[in-house]
């Protein structure tokens, strides 16, 4: 039986500055559990504005989004909160780490917002999450110790703290070079595959799209 971890139905967006413009049109589809999907298409095609609404950043449209068979549109933004802490993992092109913190506390910082755990037992689990993606030596150095390519792995770690149902991400590989790309692409595939992770990744790279699940592509605000 096919797990359906997020549906969108019939989501369509307008913006209204200075005149209504539809960006997105009767978006409808969903994702089932392990399943490693990539949304494409040229820049203002509304890929990013699409992962704001089915990240539950931006509540302002109509039709419904449900993640883990659960409707979102009557939610108040306290829970919003929680489900995107507790449900979603986001990688960006950006890894947004802090300088101030060590690799491991990073790591752990999701964890540690959702309280369910000790901070002993989420530093632990972090460790846990930094060993998957072979970056567990550098855990107690500070981000700006790192490369690129680590900090982007650190940056998935975080992701994969709290166990999401779903990992989203907007161009993670934008900012990296061929050959960290290709590492970072290899990664999703293992959670994918092996960790039975489901992964909706918006991307400009047509070569990391190629080798996904299924390629969702859009063109003017909807789903070719």
């Amino acid at each position: 039986m096919n797990q359906k971890v997020l549906e969108a139905v019939n989501i369509s967006k307008y913006f209204h500055d200075p005149t209504t413009v539809q960006v997105l049109k009767d978006i409808n589809f969903s994702l089932n559990k392990g399943e490693f999907v990539s949304i494409t298409g040229k820049s203002g095609c509304g890929k990013s504005t699409l992962l704001y609404i089915l990240s539950t950043m931006d509540t302002d449209y109509s039709g419904d989004l449900l993640i883990d068979g659960v409707s979102m549109k009557q939610k108040k933004e306290k829970e919003l909160a929680f489900v995107r802490n507790e449900k979603i993992g986001f990688v960006f092109q950006f890894h947004y780490l802090l300088n101030e913190f060590s690799v491991l506390k990073n790591v752990a910082l999701p964890g540690l917002n959702l309280g369910k755990l000790s901070q002993k037992e989420v530093e632990d689990k972090a460790y846990e999450k930094l060993k998957i993606l072979g970056i567990e030596k550098e855990a107690y150095k500070k981000p700006n110790q790192l490369s690129g390519g680590q900090k982007q792995r650190v940056a998935i770690a975080r992701a994969l703290i709290n166990d999401p149902i779903i990992i989203m991400g907007d161009e993670p590989t934008g900012n990296l070079d061929k050959k960290n790309s290709q590492i970072v692409f290899d990664i999703f595939k293992e959670l994918s595959e092996v960790f039975n992770q489901t992964l909706l990744i918006v991307t400009h790279d047509n070569d990391f799209a190629l080798n996904t699940n299924r390629i969702i592509e859009m063109e003017d605000g909807k789903i070719l």
